[in-house]
Parts: C-alpha cells; sequence; structure tokens
C-alpha cells in the first residue's frame, strides 16, 4: 500500500512517524532476548514493548502514596517515576497495528489489535487519569442527521380571472358584488353603481352595497 504524502512527493509527518515506530519495534523483537520474529509475535508481547517505553516516558504518574496523587497541578517535585502517557501509548498502537497490516500481516492476527492491548490501555488511562487528576473525556459519536423532508407544496385556490369574465352578463356581476342572482332580489339596480364596479375589477374588487 502506498503511504500518502504531501503534494511534492514526501511522506507525511504521520507515515514519518508510523515508519520510525515500526523501525523500532522491529528492533526491539531482534534485540529480545531470545530473538523473536514477526510471524510469532502476539500480544503479551506487544504488552512487554508497552512497558519496555515507560523508561523513556516524559510523563509524571503519582503513587498512591503521594501527597500529590490526584493534583493535576502539583506545588512542588516528587520522586514519582515518569511514565509514557496513555494518549501517546493509544496513539503508537493505532500506528503499528496499521504499520503491521500494510506489510503484510493477516488483520485477524494482529497483535497490536489483541484484546489483552485494549485491556492494557484501558487500565493505563483510568490509572493516570486518577493519578494526574485529569479525567479523559470519551469521544462522541456523531449521530447521523437525517435529510431534511422537503417542505411540502400547498395548492393553491384556484384565482379568478376578472379580466377573462363576461361584463356583459348583469348576473355574473350582480353575483360577485352581492352573492345573490339578480332575478332572486327585489328591487332594481343602481346601473351607475353596476357601472363603476365593472371599471374597477381589474384593479381590487370591493363588495359594495349596489342595491337600495
Amino acid at each position: 500500500m502506498a503511504a500518502a504524502g504531501s503534494g511534492d512527493g514526501r511522506p507525511s509527518r504521520y507515515e514519518s512517524q508510523k515508519r520510525r515506530d515500526w523501525n523500532t519495534f522491529l528492533q526491539y523483537l531482534k534485540d529480545h532476548r531470545p530473538p523473536l520474529v514477526l510471524s510469532r509475535c502476539s500480544g503479551a508481547h506487544v504488552l512487554e514493548f508497552l512497558r519496555h517505553l515507560d523508561q523513556f516516558g516524559k510523563t509524571k504518574v503519582h503513587a498512591t502514596g503521594c501527597p500529590f496523587f490526584g493534583l493535576p497541578s502539583p506545588p512542588a517535585p516528587c520522586p514519582c517515576p515518569l511514565r509514557q502517557a496513555w494518549g501517546s501509548l493509544d496513539a503508537l498502537v493505532g500506528r503499528l497495528r496499521a504499520a503491521f497490516e500494510e506489510n503484510g500481516g493477516h488483520p485477524e492476527a494482529n497483535p497490536f489489535g489483541a484484546r489483552a492491548v485494549r485491556l492494557y490501555l484501558r487500565e493505563v488511562r483510568d490509572s493516570q487519569a486518577k493519578a494526574r487528576g485529569i479525567a479523559y473525556e470519551k469521544r462522541k459519536k456523531k449521530r447521523k442527521r437525517s435529510p431534511l423532508q422537503p417542505p411540502v407544496a400547498v395548492a393553491e385556490a384556484p384565482r379568478c380571472d376578472l379580466n377573462s369574465l363576461d361584463y356583459d352578463n348583469m348576473d355574473v356581476i350582480q353575483y360577485l358584488v352581492t352573492g345573490t342572482n339578480m332575478e332572486t332580489m327585489s328591487g332594481e339596480a343602481d346601473t351607475g353603481v353596476v357601472m363603476a364596479v365593472m371599471g374597477t375589477l381589474d384593479a381590487a374588487f370591493l363588495p359594495l352595497p349596489v342595491f337600495h
């Protein structure tokens, strides 16, 4: 698998660090007594490697009897040992797990994904959180939001095209103005008012009383 890199062809910072970590682990297997081969490496050997790295750690982890146990910012130095921080170990295991498969290892035989390694990392996280007084928050997975439903189009009531009305039909004009038919009304229509209504139909309709 080709390593992802920057645009100028150089490997990325992550890929460079992963390569260094992989070479360090291979050197550890070579220096092991007796020497170990990668094909026979198990989760137990990974735990030995992680504990071996503690001697190079730079994180102060207070012992239970230390007066600064559980204090995130101790006011004075103490003789408690330095350890590899949990975050560094967790990131290291992730890189080595990827490097193992990139170098021909089978995923089902990946020692860095063994259950014992996961339990060890969890134990280190919890113990360091208590000793250092730092709470490690779990990353919350973002919930996938369902796509918003498109708004339902509300059908508008059909509008009456006043320009298409037959203004010569006085029964229609009478119905529009009063809501009744001329033949059912008693009295005579005011012709001037009706003509005024007919002249304003193109603008706005007003319910004018036209009968008296």
